[in-house]
């Protein structure tokens, strides 16, 4: 995101969830005005990236060190609770006013709690906020209804997996081109595709997908 973007009415929230990462990877990091929050041990993530949090949040059940003094909000939640403390760090940063999120780590481990997080995009979609989960490895996004550039990186990766029966499916710019297919949730084939020039061009007339793009380690 550009500052200019940031100028336009764009607030940005870092969440930095628990899980494995792979920082050398990470470009993406906090810039001056951006929220930051720890999820539990997300904390010890953020450390890592030597980022000061704003908010820290969760019942602190893997939070591998005490509850640090240099956090100007803490907030402790109940270990039996309805949302995941990523999920709760989600609603916290929304309420703080951003309405772009980039959620760091997240997609490692516990697969119930991978999915969950997923299922974030699709909610903040749904709120017209736009949200990204990146762990080093993945950089995942959700897109319904509408088009989608995918910048050539060092991703080598794409791949298009469909939450519904997704229609008017095409990729421009690709290895693997499509032309208004439709993608069904049952039967995932555009998968790991890659990107040819400077960009390929996802658009999806009906229906949701993540376009996850990935590197192998």
């Amino acid at each position: 995101m550009t500052d200019s973007q940031k100028g336009n009415g764009v607030k940005r929230a870092f969440i930095y969830t628990g899980g494995e990462i792979f920082p050398q990877y990470i470009k993406e990091r906090p810039a001056e005005g951006d929220i930051v929050i720890c999820a539990d041990s997300g904390y010890d993530n953020a450390r890592y990236f030597g980022v000061r949090a704003d908010v820290l949040i969760g019942d602190f059940d893997s939070l591998k060190e005490k509850l640090p003094d240099d956090v100007p909000e803490i907030l402790q939640v109940p270990v039996k609770k309805d949302l995941t403390d990523t999920q709760l760090a989600v609603e916290k940063a929304l309420e703080m006013g951003a309405n772009d999120i980039v959620i760091v780590g997240s997609t490692s481990g516990r697969l119930d709690h991978t999915l969950s997080t997923l299922a974030i995009l699709e909610n903040l979609n749904s709120r017209g906020k736009r949200g990204v989960i990146i762990n080093g490895q993945n950089r995942i996004s959700f897109v319904k209804n509408t088009n989608h550039i995918i910048l050539r990186s060092d991703y080598k990766y794409f791949s298009l997996i469909a939450l519904d029966t997704a229609k008017g499916v095409s990729i421009e710019g690709a290895l693997y081109p499509l032309k208004n297919k439709t993608v069904e949730r049952k039967l995932q084939f555009a998968v790991s595709n890659q990107v040819e020039g400077n960009c390929a061009l996802v658009t999806v007339k009906k229906g949701s997908i993540f376009v996850v793009e990935s590197r192998d380690l």
